[in-house]
């Protein structure tokens, strides 16, 4: 089979790897769809490694299984990020994303090969397959990963709702898919980016107005946009930006909530204990992906949104020209980009 890797500095490509077989509980997936997340930043930074094992996302057809189990050869499905135990207590409770015992696939089968989904075949635990609906496309099907995932569980978590003003910093793909979640709930979007593309994707897929952080009064605009000037009742940043952090917490509302939810290398955002936490009484959360109960919901979100989807989704590539698709993503004129791998 064929699986994407990057050896360098912008330097990547596609190599051939090992043939999949399906053991236990963990079955052979192939891959029709596989959305890239972050992946390009190692791709243009170099990272100071190799990647060889690259991609979180996709959605496929189960194609070969050991044992009986929770899917059948042929069932379409969306491959869930991680390879949780399925044991411990947050696994059953579902939030099986924060598993600390992580199932090792060198155990199983001796190496790491098959955990990329950017490639044409993965290996996966059965029970982190969830069944594609019939008549939903994978492309939409694989947006109940990163797409629309992280920004998805955090809305749960805070039940955001339409009533309410919602502050999204960051319109990269994660955060377009929050104005995406946002308007489907029918809060009243705003979002906030430098960046003039996305800026107006974002009004595109429902936002009612986008800030340029870097106007002087970029915080008084954002709290014009609400109830009495008070705040917005939830905000949710995607960039990882302490800055970005800090204007979420300057931006809420007392009694509001803010939600974490890009990653970021740094440290450095400023909390001020007593203004923020005692006085302001926010509500400051980390919020990763999703429950699994939640799966049936986030897809019926994906259903109700074809025709937003389709302007989301803005660049496909085969899997011969990953590093094009990265150096689109590089270039931040896109929201997100699939890899399709037997194209």
């Amino acid at each position: 089979m064929k699986k994407a890797v990057i050896t360098g500095k912008r330097q990547g490509g596609v190599v051939d790897a090992p043939d999949l077989k399906a053991k236990e509980n963990w079955v052979v997936v192939k891959i029709h769809t596989a959305p890239l997340c972050t992946e390009y930043k190692v791709y243009v930074t170099g990272a100071g490694k190799e990647a060889p094992y690259l991609g979180h996302e996709a959605a496929g057809e189960v194609v070969e299984v050991a044992q009986p189990c929770r899917v059948q050869v042929g069932d379409r499905v969306v491959v869930m990020p991680q390879t949780p135990c399925g044991q411990c207590e947050l696994c059953l409770d579902g939030e099986y994303i924060h598993c600390q015992d992580a199932a090792a696939t060198q155990a199983v089968f001796g190496n790491r090969d098959g955990l990329a989904t950017m490639a044409q075949y993965m290996i996966k635990q059965d029970w982190v397959l969830a069944p594609i609906p019939e008549g939903m496309s994978y492309d939409h099907a694989s947006m109940a990963c990163c797409g629309l995932g992280p920004t998805f569980g955090a809305m749960q978590r805070v039940r955001v709702g339409a009533d309410d003003t919602l502050l999204i910093t960051g319109l990269g793909p994660v955060g377009l898919g929050g104005v995406m979640n946002g308007a489907h709930r029918g809060a009243r979007v705003v979002g906030v980016d430098t960046n003039r593309y996305r800026a107006a994707k974002a009004l595109e897929l429902g936002a009612s107005a986008v800030v340029d952080p870097t106007d002087e009064d970029a915080l008084q605009q954002a709290l014009d946009l609400t109830r009495d000037g008070r705040g917005v009742d939830h905000s949710i940043d995607c960039s990882g930006v302490p800055a970005a952090h800090r204007f979420c917490i300057d931006a809420t509302r007392r009694k509001g909530t803010v939600s974490f939810v890009g990653e970021s290398g740094q440290d450095e955002t400023p909390i001020k204990a007593s203004v923020d936490l005692l006085r302001k009484g926010l509500s400051l959360h980390g919020s990763w992906h999703y429950n699994m109960a939640d799966i049936p919901q986030i897809l019926r979100v994906i259903a109700a949104n074809d025709a937003k989807l389709n302007k989301f989704i803005t660049h496909r590539f085969p899997l011969a020209q990953v590093a094009d698709a990265w150096e689109v993503q590089a270039s931040g004129q896109c929201a997100k980009v699939l890899l399709k791998p037997w194209a």
